[in-house]
């Protein structure tokens, strides 16, 4: 997800030690040294870990808190008017700090105890099949940092705000966890790249970018808008199709911008019966017939860098 921000913020580990975030010459933190080198030390942090460990805790700044405590004041009554009753109930079950960044086994003991699910750190670019196939494990990779304090309301890249504010509260919902569990078993069974890329590109267009009818009105479930303080109060005015998966699976689309073609459900049940029924039975041979095929070794060093965090 945010394919842009993970291939302009790559990070890399140098002969001695040191690790670096390389920011994009438009983001909002790149001419700030303190910014950077906290960026640095949490990629550090995440690096460190191995499965099997504790999960490191990041001692967040009072800056940092206040970036959460802005986004969440912002976005809570946009959840309210705007997401699925599924979401904003799932929300409450987690019941997530609204005035400071939460750690990551913080958010993961309260998915313990509603989905299963538990939350991992990673440094930045995590590839395609290896964040969706741990989904199958109930494993989210997520980030840890924070977008810059001078646009607390917008980022370029995934961060824990994304990370935790729409995915997290989304697994605390079990029909939608299981969706994502379902996922991650049809990534690991693809033996193509492309039948890999078709998988990220429905769960893009569901799971990050999903909509569906509800009570007469439309109403979102997808962690990518109910994230994004600007995309939550704009996604009702873009083209709205019913669910297409080859469609998905195929149409362009600029993941730097609002997107403007979105695919509604008609109902809560039906996204969990259509998406998860379609995750559960594609193949590589769902990809063939829908004329997918092979990309090119550039496109599949580029696709690789699409893996959401990284984490959206």
């Amino acid at each position: 997800m945010f394919e842009e921000g993970q291939l302009y913020s790559p990070v890399t580990t140098g002969e001695d030690g040191s690790v670096t975030v390389h920011l994009g010459d438009d983001h909002p933190g790149v001419n700030d040294p303190a910014y950077r080198a906290r960026r640095n030390e949490i990629a550090q942090v995440a690096l460190g870990w191995r499965p099997g460990d504790p999960v490191p805790r990041i001692d967040y700044t009072d800056v940092e808190n206040e970036v959460w405590a802005t986004v969440s004041r912002h976005i809570a009554p946009l959840h309210e008017r705007y997401a699925c009753r599924a979401f904003n109930e799932a929300k409450a079950a987690l019941d997530l700090p609204a005035d400071r960044v939460p750690q990551l086994d913080e958010v993961t003991a309260g998915l313990q105890r509603l989905t299963g699910f538990s939350y991992v750190p990673a440094a930045g670019i995590v590839p395609l099949e290896e964040f969706y196939g741990s989904l199958a494990d109930g494993v989210f990779h997520s980030t840890q940092y924070l977008r810059h304090h001078a646009l607390p309301l917008y980022t370029p890249e995934p961060d824990v705000i994304h990370e935790v504010l729409g995915h997290g509260n989304l697994l605390a919902d079990p029909q939608v966890a299981e969706v994502k569990r379902l996922a991650g078993a049809a990534a690991r069974r693809m033996e193509t790249r492309a039948g890999l890329q078709m998988v990220a590109d429905v769960f893009w267009f569901t799971i990050e970018f999903g909509v569906l009818h509800e009570g007469g009105d439309l109403r979102a479930y997808g962690a990518g808008i109910l994230s994004s303080y600007g995309e939550i109060e704009e996604f009702r005015s873009m083209v709205i199709r019913p669910l297409d998966f080859p469609a998905m699976a195929t149409i362009d689309y600029d993941i730097t911008h609002y997107q403007p073609v979105l695919f509604a459900a008609e109902s809560f049940s039906h996204m969990v019966d259509a998406v998860g029924g379609f995750f559960a039975g594609c193949t590589d041979d769902t990809a063939a017939a829908m004329g997918l095929r092979e990309p090119s070794e550039e496109a599949s060093e580029a696709a690789s860098a699409e893996a959401e965090t990284i984490g959206a």
